[in-house]
């Protein structure tokens, strides 16, 4: 996994766990793997993954089970799909919004090329 210097670890493994749980790899019900296995796979210390997983429980995604594991909740996609938009909502759109306020992008073009993109990668 390739990390950015502009969000914290955790939340980017945060956002790896829930695009998981979004793509349908991780769906409800399911065991996530071990904070060892994941911290194995994505190489990075197991009290890094820890961090994740408490934020996860925290936003209520996954749930422990006492000496089994961590486990994606039955209403995890509801939550993520909310969460998510929250903070698009709140966090992205308002740079969207500026850039093409500065760089002068009517809706039309951006209408346009949004359908070509939808077209073009879910079809």
């Amino acid at each position: 996994m390739d990390f950015k210097d502009k969000q914290t670890i955790y939340l980017q493994i945060g956002d790896y766990v829930l695009e998981q749980i979004l793509l349908g790899e991780l769906p409800a019900g399911d065991k996530v793997p071990s904070i060892r296995e994941l911290a194995v796979q994505l190489e990075v210390n197991p009290n890094t993954v820890q961090r994740t997983y408490d934020f996860l429980q925290q936003i209520e995604i996954i749930s422990t089970k006492r000496g089994i594991g961590y486990f994606v909740n039955d209403d995890a996609l509801e939550k993520i799909i909310a969460y998510k938009k929250e903070q698009f909502i709140n966090v992205e759109l308002p740079h969207f919004f500026r850039n093409i306020h500065l760089l002068n992008i009517d809706f039309e073009e951006l209408n346009e090329r949004y359908k070509t993109y939808i077209g073009n990668n879910f079809k």
